[in-house]
């Protein structure tokens, strides 16, 4: 079950979620609108390789917005830190937001019960778009789970404090 606006604020004023920093007014009926930090990154590899460590730079968006570009691959963070205890947050774009022809995620929305962290989002783009920082760019929401369950306690991107790159070279590492 996806919960309500309602049981997303019982649910934060009860402990189990976390939301920093919060404001009524960007509770929806049944999530809770996320806005894009000024930072993003881009890889400065022109091919990327699953087994390592990629290059990336930083970049700011002024206040006069960034223009992106078809064919880059933008990663951006959200200004809000998330916390979640017993429920599964998702990510997913705003409507206003993608009717601009703006992905604000390629393939991870899906987050895991016990996720701390800012989410990083991978963005791209149908056609030049201006960005702003500080844009409501994005909703978090919450599934309630039936059963017990386990907490996601350590990984590559728990606890972060940034724009995260693809860490997926860390598990040719296992093998």
């Amino acid at each position: 079950m996806i919960l309500t606006g309602r049981q997303i604020l019982a649910a934060r004023e009860a402990g189990r979620l976390r939301i920093e920093p919060w404001s009524d007014a960007q509770l929806n009926p049944n999530s809770y609108n996320l806005r894009l930090g000024e930072d993003l990154a881009v890889y400065t590899d022109h091919e990327l390789d699953m087994a390592k460590p990629n290059g990336i730079e930083f970049l700011k968006i002024p206040p006069e917005g960034l223009l992106l570009q078809p064919g880059t691959l933008y990663l951006g963070r959200t200004l809000e830190y998330t916390e979640t205890q017993g429920m599964v947050p998702m990510l997913e774009g705003r409507s206003s937001v993608g009717r601009l022809g703006l992905f604000v995620h390629v393939t991870a929305g899906f987050g895991d019960i016990g996720f701390c962290g800012y989410w990083t989002l991978e963005i791209s783009c149908i056609q030049p778009v201006r960005i702003y920082a500080g844009v409501a760019i994005c909703q978090i929401f919450y599934h309630s789970v039936d059963g017990e369950y386990d907490s996601y306690e350590s990984g590559k991107y728990q606890r972060n404090s940034g724009i995260q790159p693809s860490m997926l070279w860390k598990d040719f590492l296992k093998e």
